[in-house]
């Protein structure tokens, strides 16, 4: 009985190690892990202004800047030559679509959709990779009120910060090609 008793205690033991190492040692890495691999060292973002809309422009390469420094850690050069990596990104469309009206035939709720391309290169390997990423957001209006200038801005900043969601793990998946 006592034999019995010990053996369940040394089986539960083995086991637990072995639970133990396994999870330790799956090698299990986030795919910041190898984001922050891809982009690592100096970088530099060039935008490819969109004639048509050069304010969203703007906010694309904020928003780039604001992901690699805050989420990446990379260190952000001013010039080409500096850089180990070089990123081009582009508004490729963006665009506004009506998704309810009202009982009097107004437009009530409108979904904005920012669709981005992503181009870049590490220097030291010289292969070029792109991806493109898309963001939504819906937003309401006013009865009888049209689109103003303010909300449309408002609108293609958010859609294109929820584009930028994706960019992380589409640069992850990019460093395996």
């Amino acid at each position: 009985m006592k034999n019995m008793h010990i053996f369940k205690k040394v089986l539960f033991v083995i086991f637990t190690f072995a639970i133990c190492f396994s999870l330790v040692s799956c090698g299990y890495k986030p795919s910041s892990y190898y984001a922050k691999k891809e982009m690592e060292g100096n970088v530099f973002v060039r935008t490819l202004v969109s004639l048509s809309d050069p304010k969203n422009s703007v906010i694309v390469k904020d928003e780039m800047n604001k992901l690699l420094i805050q989420k990446l850690g990379s260190n952000l050069v001013n010039s080409e030559e500096n850089a180990d990596v070089v990123m081009d990104i582009s508004i490729n469309s963006i665009s506004m679509q009506t998704l309810s009206y009202t009982s009097d035939g107004y437009n009530k709720l409108y979904n904005a959709v920012v669709v981005l391309g992503v181009k870049y290169y590490r220097k030291d390997d010289g292969i070029r990779k792109s991806f493109t990423v898309d963001g939504e957001y819906d937003f309401s209006v006013d009865d009888g009120e049209t689109i103003t200038e303010t909300k449309r801005y408002a609108a293609i900043t958010q859609s294109a910060q929820n584009a930028f969601d994706e960019v992380l793990s589409k640069i992850a998946v990019s460093s395996f090609k």
